[in-house]
């Protein structure tokens, strides 16, 4: 059996933080597993996070209106893309599995993360016009988010006062990696590590360490495939699939509601 490759894309500052532990709990438990685990810790290489012409080496096409997704694509076909950009979509190339570690920053992830995401992913190496979503370039990889929050579970409930954490995890999940291709396993969610006790993180870890047995066996989250829209007119959602869907009580997926009530979990759990 070939070894499976996972990339843990990895950003906080501290190597004594719950996030740290985290990640040393993958790559543990997956080394033992017989995966070859690499760690992209952005921190410790100083990443940068700004999407610039820098990103590009020697003369980009129009500098006097300069375009950074037709630039990055135009360098990425040219092999001029900078090093460490290249690096880690060498890396990206050669996973299997992909596993962003973070601490959900103001709804989302952090800067340096969401720079990760802005560089590498370029147009051309992660996705074209005709290969998004579930026809994307990386259909054949698994990609998921692993974080902690600031706040209580209950508060991003559908009652709760931050909403409802499918819709938070929409634009992440269904915006950059379902739209490059990824099957997207459901997240691993730890909740407010800091306000609790060290046996109850403890505990969070042990529930990690257990799903990692068989992460790279689970199903994707479900979202709506890309020949369910009619491109002609603006990627509506064809009629014949509206209408197969329009006396069931949810919607397909938090994004594509048909504004009907949001189908529960849709964003957290596979298999609804």
């Amino acid at each position: 059996m070939v070894s499976k490759k996972v990339l843990i894309v990895y950003a906080h500052q501290s190597s004594g933080s719950f996030n740290s532990a985290a990640k040393d709990a993958a790559v543990e438990v997956l080394t033992a597993k017989g995966c070859t685990v690499e760690v992209s810790d952005l921190y410790a290489m100083t990443f940068k996070a700004t999407a610039t012409a820098e990103d590009i080496t020697g003369k980009v096409k129009n500098a006097d209106h300069f375009c950074y997704g037709e630039e990055t694509k135009l360098a990425w076909e040219a092999g001029k893309l900078s090093a460490d950009i290249t690096e880690e979509q060498h890396k990206l190339t050669e996973a299997d599995l992909v596993i962003f570690q973070f601490p959900m920053y103001w709804f989302t992830v952090p800067a340096i993360m969401k720079g990760w995401m802005d560089r590498v992913l370029t147009l051309g190496f992660a996705f074209t016009h005709e290969k998004r979503y579930s026809q994307g370039i990386f259909k054949d990889k698994k990609a998921m988010l692993s974080f902690t929050t600031g706040s209580q579970e209950s508060m991003f409930s559908a009652n709760g006062i931050n909403g409802d954490m499918n819709v938070t995890l929409w634009p992440l999940q269904n915006g950059i990696l379902h739209y490059c291709g990824f099957q997207v396993l459901a997240p691993q969610i730890f909740w407010a590590p800091s306000h609790v006790s060290s046996e109850a993180r403890g505990t969070m870890l042990e529930g990690w360490c257990t799903r990692m047995q068989g992460l790279l066996g689970e199903n994707p989250l479900a979202f709506t495939p890309l020949d369910c829209f009619d491109g002609e007119k603006g990627y509506q959602l064809k009629p014949e699939v509206h209408e197969k869907h329009a006396a069931k009580e949810f919607g397909l997926t938090v994004g594509t509601h048909l504004g009907k009530a949001l189908p529960p979990n849709n964003q957290m759990k596979a298999g609804v």
